[in-house]
């Protein structure tokens, strides 16, 4: 079980990034959440095995590349803190 966090900068906001996410978190399986921060950024909080992990934030950036200028990622140990992925206000 790894955990990740993720802040996207560029023009993230208002481009359907966050329903994106949440869109593909359920199709592989993964637990968090992402919010609109308040510099313009997007930052998503996910849990899961190293593969799904993976293969989820490939699939987000191919999907969302045009809007991505950025992006700084720390990786860490997973402790099952979600339940479900959402999007957080």
């Amino acid at each position: 079980m790894k955990k990740v966090r993720v802040i996207y900068s560029g023009r993230v906001q208002g481009v359907g990034f966050r329903f994106t996410t949440v869109h593909l978190a359920k199709e592989f399986k993964i637990t968090g959440w992402v919010r609109n921060l308040p510099n313009g950024s997007v930052e998503v909080v996910a849990e899961g095995d190293n593969k799904s992990l993976t293969q989820f934030l490939n699939s987000l950036e191919d999907r969302m590349s045009g809007y991505i200028q950025a992006k700084d990622i720390l990786w860490s140990e997973g402790k099952k803190e979600f339940d479900t992925f959402n999007i957080r206000f």
